[in-house]
């Protein structure tokens, strides 16, 4: 299972849920992380957290732990 945690700098794809389960997973959703939505990994920070998560036309820091609960296809 591939989450956006392990996308490499300019990968684009897919979402294919949330883990409804982690904490942050309602604040995802609400800013636009839905099934469906092309996402592209645009930075990381020096020690790979925060990293810089480009949907919908905007630019979104995530920390890793949150991004480990977006699942992609």
């Amino acid at each position: 299972m591939k989450t956006a945690a392990d996308l490499k700098h300019g990968e684009k794809v897919i979402i294919n849920c949330v883990n409804s389960k982690h904490p942050s997973a309602k604040r995802l959703l609400e800013v636009g992380f839905t099934p469906g939505q092309e996402i592209e990994l645009v930075n990381r920070s020096t020690f790979n957290d925060p990293i810089a998560i480009s949907i919908r036309g905007t630019v979104i820091a995530l920390r890793r732990s949150d991004a480990d609960c977006i699942i992609i296809a």
